[in-house]
């Protein structure tokens, strides 16, 4: 039946939880829904603004296009998980304190989709930075001072080199 529960279980910011929801939903709806993880936006709903990316197994993929199911017993990271305690992740930070945050509607999934880069590459140069964003639409002007807050971070996170 397609409004059967079946059991899924995640574990999103290093918690793992055992949820039943219908084999329909997809992660985005149980990120926000479910966990009240409000943090990954709804944008496009049709996986092009990127403002629903999560980090799956440290890879960047926008949550609104695959299903809770697809991803049962992995690993999620959401804009809430990549903070240590109350110390915002490097790039939050940058992000910040150089202005690169406009309205910040796209900003996590901005974020998720460097520190994805990142996981991948710890120093990218300014061609890696701008193609691992530019699947993150943004109706603000910022695009530049998004690239130049993670070149900063990204030196920051090099010991300032």
């Amino acid at each position: 039946m397609k409004n059967e529960r079946k059991e899924l279980k995640l574990t999103v910011n290093g918690k793992l939880y055992t949820l039943q929801v219908k084999p329909q939903t997809l992660l985005v709806d149980v990120l926000r829904k479910e966990l009240r993880l409000t943090g990954t936006k709804v944008g496009c709903q049709a996986s092009s603004c990127g403002a629903c990316t999560v980090l799956i197994d440290s890879k960047a993929v926008r949550s609104c296009s695959i299903l809770a199911f697809q991803v049962n017993g992995r690993e999620i990271t959401t804009i809430e998980g990549v903070a240590e305690g109350d110390k915002l992740h490097p790039i939050q930070e940058a992000f910040i304190n150089h202005g690169a945050i406009e309205c910040g509607f796209c900003v996590p999934g901005r974020v998720m989709s460097i520190i994805a880069l990142m996981n991948e590459n710890p120093n990218p140069i300014r061609e890696e930075i701008k193609e691992a964003m530019q699947g993150n639409l943004c109706a603000d002007e910022g695009y530049v001072k998004y690239i130049e807050a993670v070149e900063i971070a990204v030196k920051d996170m090099q010991g300032g080199e």
